[in-house]
């Protein structure tokens, strides 16, 4: 972009109101399908994470950026977990994301971060649903009810033909989340153990901040699909490590699962190493074979990489500038 058009588009401000008006599913799907590719490809890359304890308010506040050169999309997200947020009527994660023109290095936009993380964050696993899971795969089972979940669920129910939900969530009074989306696509839906949800389903979402398996290998059937998107920090987990060594384990970012991810508690104890996990961009790029039975245990550990988020952002702020929204700030 030259610089004088830099100079004519200003900075663009896209609230929350308008990523929600602006971004749909699809759109994110294609962007983060599009990205993990690039990755996978060594087209895009993303730095080293900033995550601290602030010391207040018991947040976690850090940055998350990168580099997509096949996309021309450069940027960070700055941004963090509040737990006490919820009583203040505000989402527990808040971001905000800023783009850059990769030829200048100029600020570009400003984009919110809460909405589209939620959405990239369902994209995601749904992106490893569409590529890894049983084409016949019937039953979706949810473990988790927070925020994310109805994103969640709904990205997946577009991947497959769904007809039923089983869902367990630590708070049970927290399903009826889940089941009003359930109902409203047209599915049934059941809360059930963790253990019976095991048994039933045919993929599986994890959107927790637990710190210890919530599901166990032994519950898991052949040809079951497990999408574990709530581990993205030291310390925490979702499933069983032992899990991970009967699965074909695929991720977002191998360096990220390993250290921060699923992934990180399997490696610890020496159950799977760096090379028993596979990008999903490897699948997509069609490299790898991604699931190679009906019976085989596929998992995606969804760590959550800065691309993602600069690239749902930046399909906003153009979609936003596309249709006169938003606010535009000259430069000076």
């Amino acid at each position: 972009m030259m610089d004088s058009q830099i100079e004519t588009q200003g900075i663009v401000i896209v609230g929350e109101d308008i990523c929600e008006q602006v971004i749909s599913r699809a759109d994110a799907f294609a962007a983060v399908e599009q990205v993990f590719a690039a990755m996978a490809r060594g087209d895009a890359y993303n730095f080293p994470v900033v995550r601290e304890a602030i010391g207040h308010a018991d947040a976690l506040y850090g940055f998350k950026s990168g580099f997509d050169r096949a996309g021309l999309v450069l940027g960070l997200k700055a941004g963090g977990y509040w737990p006490g947020n919820a009583a203040k009527g505000l989402t527990n994660h808040q971001s905000t994301v800023c783009l850059f023109d990769p030829d200048t290095g100029r600020l570009s936009a400003l984009v919110g971060g809460n909405y589209l993380t939620a959405l990239r964050t369902a994209a995601s696993s749904s992106v490893s649903i569409a590529h890894l899971a049983r084409k016949d795969a019937r039953v979706l089972g949810m473990v988790g009810a927070g925020h994310q979940s109805t994103f969640q669920l709904r990205a997946a129910a577009e991947q497959r033909d769904f007809e039923k939900v089983v869902a367990w969530n630590p708070h049970p009074e927290m399903l009826p989340r889940l089941q009003a989306v359930a109902d409203e696509l047209g599915l049934a839906f059941e809360g059930v153990s963790p253990e019976e949800l095991g048994a039933q389903a045919d993929v599986i979402i994890t959107i927790t901040s637990a710190f210890e398996p919530l599901i166990m290998a032994d519950w898991i059937r052949p040809g079951t699909h497990i999408a574990c998107m709530g581990t993205d920090t030291k310390g925490k987990q979702e499933v069983d490590p032992a899990l991970l060594a009967r699965a074909r384990v695929f991720t977002d970012e191998v360096a990220q699962s390993v250290s921060i991810g699923e992934a990180q508690h399997a490696v610890a104890q020496g159950l799977i190493g760096e090379g028993d996990i596979t990008p999903v961009g490897a699948v997509i790029n069609g490299d790898h074979a991604g699931r190679d039975s009906q019976d085989a245990i596929t998992l995606f550990d969804g760590t959550g990489v800065g691309l993602q988020d600069l690239a749902v952002a930046s399909v906003a702020a153009r979609l936003a500038r596309e249709r006169g929204l938003g606010e535009v700030v000259r430069l000076g």
